[in-house]
């Protein structure tokens, strides 16, 4: 094994449960989740745009890879990843050409898009499933992109979609699609779904799902898990960053048996009260 993988294994764990980048079958799903997947998974038949949108941290980038990760067990299914959300159109074309196999010129953007809605329509009357694209953090896309890509994916007459897309972002996406620039893709929606902060009991859920997953799920005592559930106040990122600080720790103290809440209180430093710091400044 990797050095690493021997440090993981002195607590029982086949993984670390607490990686920025946890792998879709590790991820805990409500069931309201889960249902969502599962219209955006039938989405595919119908193409059109979906929206997911939350604050920091409240599983959106979850969903997305999850739903990602099952779209991709269809081998027939074409899938395509924005990488720079905050492209300029020119770019945006260029990269649209990259993830669907298109040599496009920015220059000629007419020509480029009838290559591109050509291939989608081709890929449809194939498979019977639109091609697919994510799009995260599309709170940073340009007006002109996001109207850009909705005339695009559209074809007689507003009546066909050529693609399937999958928005996400935070509030400023969502204040985005009520002005007057973006409401006709607005009204084009056919999913909608907001995350929001966990419920304390889903949070324990999610840590016990990660360390089954991980190999261990008696890695951290019951306080500990209480502790870290309330110290993260309902953001899935916020405990899973604490939970891979805690860990850290851990691992570099070979005296270390357990995670309980002893290293807690040694590892996590209590923050100074605002009043703290104004009497430090005056004295």
């Amino acid at each position: 094994m990797k050095p690493l993988d021997k440090r993981l294994a002195r607590f029982g764990l086949s993984a670390n449960p607490f990686t920025p980048a946890t792998p879709p079958a590790f991820c805990h799903l409500t069931p309201e989740m889960q249902h969502v997947l599962s219209r955006c998974q039938h989405l595919v038949g119908q193409g059109g745009f979906a929206l997911i949108t939350g604050e920091t941290g409240t599983g959106k980038s979850t969903l997305l890879r999850c739903l990602h990760a099952r779209l991709q067990e269809r081998d027939e299914l074409v899938l395509g990843v924005l990488s720079r959300p905050q492209a300029s159109l020119a770019d945006f074309y260029r990269e649209l050409g990259a993830l669907f196999g298109v040599t496009l010129t920015p220059h000629n953007r007419w020509a480029g898009a009838q290559v591109l809605r050509e291939r989608w329509s081709t890929h449809w009357g194939t498979t019977n499933l639109r091609p697919v694209l994510f799009l995260d953090e599309a709170q940073d896309m340009r007006v002109a992109v996001l109207n850009e890509l909705r005339l695009l994916t559209t074809a007689a007459l507003d009546t066909d979609a050529l693609l399937t897309v999958f928005l996400a972002g935070d509030q400023r996406l969502v204040e985005q699609f009520q002005t007057p620039e973006l409401l006709p893709l607005a009204s084009r929606l056919r999913i909608q779904y907001r995350t929001g902060p966990a419920k304390p009991e889903e949070l324990r859920l999610v840590l016990d799902h990660l360390l089954a997953q991980a190999g261990n799920r008696k890695l951290m005592t019951d306080g500990l898990k209480a502790t870290c559930v309330e110290h993260a106040c309902g953001n899935r990122r916020v405990l899973i960053h604490l939970g891979a600080e805690l860990l850290d720790a851990a691992l570099e103290d070979h005296d270390c048996e357990s995670l309980d809440e002893q290293l807690f209180t040694r590892v996590v430093r209590p923050q100074q009260a605002p009043g703290a710091l104004r009497s430090k400044k005056s004295a």
